[in-house]
């Protein structure tokens, strides 16, 4: 494994992986939301909701899977996941013909689990929270001689995570900015890499549910912060900052803006009636702040920003949840109205 993320580990990753290149869609609808009085903005969606597995993580998990040697590959392979990482790894190491031990906490949706069982991989649940998780994974680790493919803090999926913008910088020429949703950190490392080496005048922002908020806090105090509770609609984006992406957010990231629970549904619900994208609650994080957050918004002005690339990260949502989520916010807004 390199343990150095560069642009270069990132141009290999993605001549490496056989992934979609997905496609990058707009929505005056949305941009007139995000603009200011006075500035038009333009919001560019990378819909990674397209990707293999209906997430960016088959990026990352193709590359780690593609790096292992056959001797270790035939041993198998494990990791942690609430489930966008988990499917990943589980189709990744299928293709290989690598075995693939799946964590999942027993709270991840149902519709994640089945996915990662279609795969073939065998899923081991336990409680929701990150230590559960990571003790969990490492006695697989030692009972099955599996190699651990972490989530977020593996050089190797962070590389194939930064080939999201390559291909985005590919695909819209232009762009001021970036807005990357935010919970391991591995996309948000990969991307702000390729993204700053390839035009270093772009500025990246992550976007995070107020309600798991230790990216804000790590990256606005200065000091690597933790979650006591990891509860928030945006189940993709419940795990702390991990130690790789805090060794790189403050060179990279420009700044981290957070969003509420309430928000982040009614913008999922915006973009499934308007751009009829059936995103995850993680995916409209991202859009959330460029909509509601006010703190963005004065950045947008200060800087003159108009042109920014939003990714829209997974798609794996429970439909049925999802709608009784809509169901319950219109019920809690027209009683308080």
């Amino acid at each position: 494994m390199s343990s150095e993320i560069t642009l270069d580990t990132i141009i290999e990753a993605a001549q490496r992986i056989k992934v979609h290149k997905t496609p990058v869609l707009t929505n005056k609808t949305i941009s007139q939301l995000a603009s200011l009085e006075e500035q038009p903005i333009d919001l560019f969606f990378k819909c990674e909701l397209f990707q293999k597995t209906g997430s960016f993580k088959f990026r990352g998990a193709s590359n780690a899977i593609a790096l292992l040697s056959h001797e270790t590959a035939a041993s198998g392979v494990v990791t942690h996941s609430s489930g966008n990482h988990a499917q990943a790894l589980a189709l990744a190491a299928k293709t290989k013909g690598t075995p693939a031990y799946i964590v999942m906490p027993r709270t991840a949706p149902t519709i994640k689990k089945a996915a990662v069982i279609g795969y073939g991989a065998q899923v081991i649940e336990c409680e929701p929270t990150q230590i559960a998780r990571e003790e969990a994974a490492q006695k697989v680790v030692l009972e099955k001689g599996a190699t651990l493919i972490h989530p977020f803090n593996d050089p190797n999926v962070i590389a194939g995570q930064g080939t999201i913008a390559v291909e985005l910088l590919s695909q819209v020429k232009d762009l001021d900015a970036l807005i990357i949703p935010v919970g391991g950190g591995g996309m948000l490392t990969g991307c702000s890499i390729a993204a700053k080496s390839l035009c270093p005048s772009l500025r990246i922002f992550a976007a995070e549910p107020e309600a798991v908020n230790d990216c804000y806090r790590s990256f606005k105090n200065k000091h690597q912060e933790t979650n006591e509770k990891a509860i928030s609609v945006a189940d993709g984006l419940l795990t702390n900052l991990g130690d790789i992406a805090y060794s790189n957010i403050h060179q990279y990231v420009d700044d981290v803006f957070t969003v509420s629970e309430k928000q982040i549904i009614n913008t999922m619900e915006l973009v499934w009636e308007r751009m009829k994208l059936c995103i995850e609650p993680s995916a409209a994080v991202g859009v959330a702040v460029a909509i509601h957050n006010k703190e963005f918004k004065d950045t947008l002005k200060r800087l003159h920003i108009q042109r920014i690339g939003v990714i829209l990260c997974g798609g794996n949502v429970d439909v049925l949840q999802a709608t009784a989520l809509f169901e319950q916010y219109r019920y809690e807004e027209g009683k308080s109205a």
